[in-house]
């Protein structure tokens, strides 16, 4: 199983889906990669000689952010704007929506499907005794 920034991609698919098991790299950005290093994307992961793992191992590591190094610098671009306490580094603090969506009704997934609705609001009659 060829290892890539700590990561063991999978060796019976294409090399290109292979490579976006790497956080940080997407479709796009594979298909980049391997056209810069010249491997053709429909090769199996398992069918790579050494030198073509360390090609791409190369490529990757000095020219992209990528897993840690990418959290890293995500989780200190999210402090930073805590710490302005610009819009959305409140919206950050509160776990609410930061990109504009409206809260009125949908914004369960960003709370964590918190119910915070009760049913249609009539109460019951009393039971007489």
């Amino acid at each position: 199983m060829p290892r890539i920034a700590g990561i063991n991609i999978p060796e019976q698919k294409h090399i290109e889906i292979s490579l976006t098991y790497i956080s940080g790299i997407g479709r796009p950005l594979s298909r980049k990669i391997l056209r810069e290093v010249g491997i053709d994307p429909t090769k199996k992961a398992s069918e790579l000689k050494p030198e073509e793992v360390g090609r791409l191992k190369d490529l990757i590591e000095k020219n992209y952010k990528i897993e840690g190094e990418l959290r890293r610098k995500i989780m200190m671009d999210i402090k930073r704007l805590r710490d302005i306490k610009c819009w959305r580094g409140i919206r950050h603090a509160k776990g609410l929506p930061v990109r504009g969506q409206t809260t009125r009704v949908n914004n369960r997934t960003v709370r964590g499907n918190v119910r915070k609705t009760v049913g249609s609001g009539r109460r019951k009659a009393p039971t007489p005794t």
